[in-house]
């Protein structure tokens, strides 16, 4: 297998889950060290970057690769126009908007102090759009393929896992919880707080995951 890689932006294929679009660019290469995506405003006006602060955990920078793009960083308006970057430390609530039509952002981010691990959310994001119109069974139904395909991603199986629970397919629930914590011990905290896995809370196979 070759040591590297090498893709045109537009050769990796966009992502959408009903707002602004985005290329996986971890995904595509397989990186696993760090989180790398980026994201287009098609107009001028769009909001690229959702509001958001990463509580306490990623720091992300930013980097304009094309248009002109307009951040909120804590309520300070920065102008950033194509070659700018911007830096955002755990806490700060920040956006960005498209000031010209096709400007696209370039975002990395990774916890200091933790060894990152994929989980798989560039994937499931078009289905949960399903899952917050509470389109449980749809969603997981959707979402089988790509969770056959990419079954390394521990989130990817646990976001389908909560939709299975919620659609009253604890078998499918349960292992599909069993699959994300043995690709991810860490997955086993979310287990006992998630009200989306209440119906299965009586089942003796989700009582043995909680005890591990």
């Amino acid at each position: 297998m070759s040591e590297y890689r090498v893709a045109h932006l537009e050769e990796i294929g966009e992502i959408s889950d009903g707002r602004e679009p985005w290329r996986p660019v971890r995904h595509h290469f397989g990186i696993t060290s760090f989180g790398i995506n980026t994201w287009t405003g098609r107009k001028a006006g769009d909001r690229i970057i959702n509001e958001h602060d990463e509580e306490g955990e990623d720091e992300e920078l930013y980097f304009v690769s094309s248009g002109r793009a307009r951040f909120e960083l804590d309520g300070e308006r920065v102008d950033a126009p194509t070659g700018t970057f911007v830096f955002a430390r755990p806490g700060v609530k920040r956006t960005a908007f498209a000031d010209e039509p096709e400007t696209t952002i370039l975002a990395v981010g990774a916890t200091p102090g933790q060894v990152y691990e994929p989980a798989g959310w560039e994937l499931w994001a078009p289905f949960g759009r399903l899952y917050q119109e509470g389109r449980y069974a749809e969603a997981a139904d959707q979402a089988r393929d790509v969770v056959a395909a990419h079954p390394e991603y521990p989130g990817l199986l646990y976001n389908v896992a909560c939709c299975e629970s919620l659609a009253g397919r604890k078998d499918d629930a349960i292992e599909h919880l069993r699959l994300a914590i043995e690709k991810s011990d860490g997955t086993r905290s979310y287990l006992e707080g998630d009200s989306d896995l209440d119906p299965l809370r009586d089942e003796p196979a989700f009582q043995a995951l909680l005890a591990g």
